[in-house]
């Protein structure tokens, strides 16, 4: 179980919150509006109501003991970067952030953020693919509790082949891609003689509690 904290429970924090603990993960929801606090009771295994700007607050709830934090503090692009920039002084092992512009995402990769989202620029980006390419994978209707994931292989699949992995038979996973960062290229239906490098990025699909179970190992 990866203990997550989500700080910001506007329409889009709500929801990572809603998913993660429908997914069966610990998830300390944060927000200084009572009644998101109060709604959050639901989706949620801890709820508080807390200015994350205040940094001591922040310790006191335990933010240090926390997997991955969740910055999604809506239009307060102070308050963002103010939270980040506690998050990365008290070493919080994974901050994720979303960004309101492009600037405002610099910034908090200045500042310490380990990954930045931008979801309205995201969203857009997709929706554009979709329209001028109805056939590409993220149309494709798949069938519920299966999923496409990007994973960084174990350690234990280092040097070793698809061949050897064995994954469709072991987890009943296909690998349908390989992004090689080193040189940067990507591969798609890699042949079973592929080794896979610690620089790799897997692109598997199959069912979500097989990746899970994959995913913890």
């Amino acid at each position: 179980m990866i203990k997550f904290a989500i700080i910001g429970l506007g329409s889009f924090g709500a929801n990572v919150a809603k998913t993660l603990y429908e997914k069966g993960h610990e998830v300390l929801a944060i927000d200084r509006d009572t009644h998101k606090i109060e709604a959050a009771k639901l989706f949620s295994t801890h709820a508080v109501i807390m200015d994350s700007v205040d940094k001591e607050s922040l310790e006191a709830v335990g933010i240090r003991d926390m997997d991955v934090v969740v910055v999604s503090l809506g239009p307060e692009m102070e308050a963002s970067i103010l939270t980040v920039l506690h998050l990365s002084e008290l070493g919080v092992k994974r901050v994720v952030a979303k960004a309101l512009t492009e600037d405002h995402a610099k910034i908090l990769e200045a500042i310490g953020a380990t990954e930045v989202i931008y979801p309205e620029k995201d969203m857009a980006v997709r929706t554009a693919l979709r329209l001028m390419s109805p056939n590409i994978m993220e149309c494709l209707p798949l069938l519920s509790g299966v999923s496409i994931q990007e994973i960084a292989p174990p350690e234990k699949f280092i040097g070793k082949s698809l061949r050897d992995l064995d994954l469709r038979n072991k987890f009943g996973i296909q690998v349908i891609a390989v992004r090689e960062l080193v040189p940067e290229k990507t591969v798609y239906v890699p042949r079973a003689d592929f080794v896979v490098k610690d620089s790799d990025i897997l692109i598997v699909m199959g069912d979500e509690k097989k990746l899970e179970k994959l995913n913890s190992r």
